[in-house]
């Protein structure tokens, strides 16, 4: 515990702790309003689109570094 001398110096403090206090609902509000951002259905929706995206073009990527080739079927005739 810390020990004061003077009014001043515990004033000191509870403006350094209130201030602090201040920025702590501030990072919570970003964090809030980011986390509502993501959830956010557009959010979703793109993400889901960019990871379906991503996974196709690996897929085509390793297909082709490994070789395998779509069948082809043939038509009867």
């Amino acid at each position: 515990m810390k020990a004061y001398n003077s009014f001043d110096e515990i004033n000191h403090d509870l403006k350094i702790l209130k201030l602090q206090t201040r920025i702590n609902k501030e990072k919570i509000k970003r964090d809030v309003h980011y986390i509502k951002e993501d959830l956010s259905p557009i959010s979703l929706v793109a993400n889901v689109a960019s990871s379906i995206a991503k996974k196709a073009f690996i897929m085509k990527a390793v297909a082709k570094i490994i070789g395998i080739r779509k069948a082809k079927i043939v038509g009867k005739t």
